[in-house]
């Protein structure tokens, strides 16, 4: 099994939109004695991606923010949807950056990509590689 993880500035901020913009659903949030964000775990289907904030831990030196590196990504979150459409009108409602359009893919389905508001990049598509 392989999790995604990565880190935001406004963790509470990020929780909020992942869950209204892409549909993500808490499996668990840990937080510390004063209720800020230390570790989130979040699903969609069977997958799991995780987070916390990005100051103050061993990733400090090891990860950048998209705003530090002129918005560019060294990695993206794929996600697996079964309605791949429905996802795309729920993110647009909550006004995230749709960066690559709806569009089919040669390898099967179709998918778009979106940045969240730290500008990390997430494409949501109803290709399953599991399922051939």
């Amino acid at each position: 099994m392989i999790v995604p993880a990565t880190r935001y500035r406004d963790p509470e901020a990020a929780l909020a939109f992942l869950k209204a913009a892409f549909g993500l659903t808490e499996h668990a949030v840990y937080r510390d004695e004063a209720g800020v964000i230390v570790h989130a775990q979040l699903r969609a289907g069977q997958g799991m991606v995780m987070f916390g904030p990005s100051q103050g831990g061993a990733f400090d030196e090891l990860m950048v923010a998209p705003d530090e590196v002129g918005g560019r990504e060294t990695t993206t979150i794929y996600v697996v949807v079964p309605d791949v459409r429905a996802v795309l009108a729920r993110a647009e409602a909550a006004e995230a950056r749709i960066l690559v359009p709806l569009e089919p893919q040669g390898h099967g389905g179709e998918s778009f990509t979106a940045a969240d508001p730290e500008g990390h990049v997430w494409t949501f598509g109803d290709y399953d590689p599991f399922a051939g």
